[in-house]
């Protein structure tokens, strides 16, 4: 099953996004996860399987530019998680459509992802999902 998350589920989608985003302390995941989820411009699905959750997608509305895309605001997917086990069942597919559908309800007629050029996986998901490559980029910055 699929819904979509509400507040209570903030600690839970930390749990699963710091396996991820293993840089990230859970903690301050599950308080950006609050703020997401409080804005009509974000939303975050789960997908439960045996009682637990075992998959989520977060996704937002972007105004700004989005590489490759013409229309704004532009639904855009912010992570996708699968916990092993899970994994190459179609359930990222599936978070992915909701993803797309909420976006759609919001009016977007474009949605867009991005990922490391050596995550091959996250480029495979893309790729089989219908996404389309815009650009390569290599971002630079120094301190100052």
């Amino acid at each position: 099953m699929i819904r979509r998350a509400d507040k209570k589920d903030a600690a839970l989608l930390a749990s699963l996004a710091v396996q991820m985003w293993t840089e990230h302390d859970p903690a301050e995941l599950a308080e950006e996860f609050r703020a997401s989820i409080g804005d009509e411009d974000a939303a975050c699905f789960l997908k439960t399987a045996a009682g637990r959750a075992v998959a989520f997608a977060q996704c937002q509305l972007r105004h700004d530019f989005v590489e490759g895309t013409e229309t704004s605001p532009v639904g855009y997917l912010e992570g996708v998680f699968v916990a092993e086990g899970y994994r190459r069942r179609g359930v990222a597919a599936e978070l992915l459509a909701a993803c797309e559908n909420w976006a759609r309800e919001k009016g977007c007629a474009e949605f867009a992802s991005d990922c490391e050029p050596d995550n091959l996986d996250s480029l495979r998901f893309h790729l089989a999902t219908g996404f389309e490559e815009a650009n390569r980029i290599i971002c630079f910055k120094k301190n100052l």
